[in-house]
């Protein structure tokens, strides 16, 4: 446990427990909830503006004197194919008509990548939320140097052992373990070379023996009894989402929350077609529309989130949320609906049980 000592006395934690970033669930409230009960609340900017990110930001900071983590999407910039988004396109006209409307023309790149993003990196800079973390890879050796001497704590999540060298040897401070369990988008560095989908307690495991750095298991953790086994393993903190999602101060929609809680919640995949990357979302008609044989390949990330994202809002118009990405891990049945200070307390209860 003495992993977990350091980095709770790092931190300031009280509990090793973190609240997953989840853009697009994560809220201001959320994150600052979860500080103020003595864990390490989080915000996803991966897929907000720069005034977004700032607010949210600055919010945080009004509600907290706490640390929280603020993450960033490291992905490559999009591959554009004219003819691959055009026959996504039309793959999925059928639905567009199902809710009255028209299929757009084009798709576009919707997030921008940390690569690069000088704006953003001034941001985190101007701020220094006293946790930054990276998804999907790293950004450059010089400006991880830099957050790190400004006196940010930094994050990185591997899905395997090559990528958690790649985090060790790239000067970050401590490794995500992301297990093939957990809900939201793989950290995949690149979704197209080979997946071991290493299950949370191997890969904890693996990166508590075979690197030097602080370990975090993340994937289908949803009670104290599961933080306490990933702290068994060898972990300093575990980091839950899927958890977080029922609690009031999250962004998740009504439609998100009832099939959480209801038998949808059993069934989760990975797939790339909702994004263009691989994520673990609840099963609905969009997955096994798109994954349908005969289907042609999706569109790469963001760009083919961009149709989904326009599909989805013409259909929430009428009620239908059969075409949203509800990301869920695989212990999704296990999730609680309560206010995000109680679940810490809970959490950090059955944890000391």
């Amino acid at each position: 446990m003495n992993a977990s000592r350091e980095f709770l006395g790092r931190l300031g934690l009280q509990h090793p427990i973190i609240q997953a970033p989840m853009a697009g669930v994560s809220t201001p409230s959320l994150a600052a909830a979860v500080s103020n009960a003595g864990a390490l609340g989080s915000l996803g900017i991966g897929a907000s503006t720069l005034a977004q990110a700032r607010q949210a930001i600055e919010q945080t900071r009004s509600l907290t004197s706490k640390s929280f983590n603020v993450n960033v999407f490291c992905h490559a910039p999009a591959r554009r194919d004219g003819a691959r988004e055009a026959a996504w396109i039309a793959h999925h006209a059928p639905l567009f008509a199902e809710v009255g409307a028209t299929p757009p023309e084009s798709l576009g790149e919707i997030y921008k990548t940390f690569l690069g993003d000088d704006a953003a990196f001034a941001l985190l800079l101007e701020h220094r939320p006293a946790v930054v973390s990276f998804h999907f890879g790293l950004p450059p050796a010089d400006r991880i140097l830099a957050l790190r001497q400004a006196g940010i704590y930094t994050l990185a999540t591997a899905t395997s052992l090559q990528e958690a060298r790649r985090i060790e040897q790239a000067g970050v401070d401590a490794i995500v373990a992301q297990g093939i369990e957990a809900g939201g988008h793989r950290g995949v560095f690149d979704p197209d070379a080979g997946d071991e989908c290493l299950s949370t307690s191997v890969l904890v495991r693996l990166l508590v023996q075979r690197t030097s750095l602080p370990i975090i298991a993340a994937g289908g953790i949803m009670d104290g009894r599961g933080i306490k086994a990933a702290l068994d393993l060898g972990a300093a903190a575990a980091q839950l989402g899927t958890a977080f999602v029922l609690c009031p101060e999250s962004a998740a929609n009504e439609g998100y929350r009832a099939n959480l809680k209801s038998e949808r919640a059993w069934a989760t995949r990975v797939t790339r077609v909702l994004s263009g990357r691989p994520a673990r979302g609840m099963v609905n008609r969009f997955i096994t529309f798109a994954q349908s044989p005969g289907s042609p390949p999706p569109a790469d990330y963001p760009v083919a989130y961009d149709l989904a994202k326009q599909l989805n809002a013409a259909a929430a118009k009428l009620g239908n949320d059969e075409f949203a990405a509800q990301w869920a891990g695989q212990g999704a049945p296990l999730a609680r609906e309560m206010p995000a200070a109680q679940l810490v307390g809970a959490l950090a209860g059955e944890l000391s049980a």
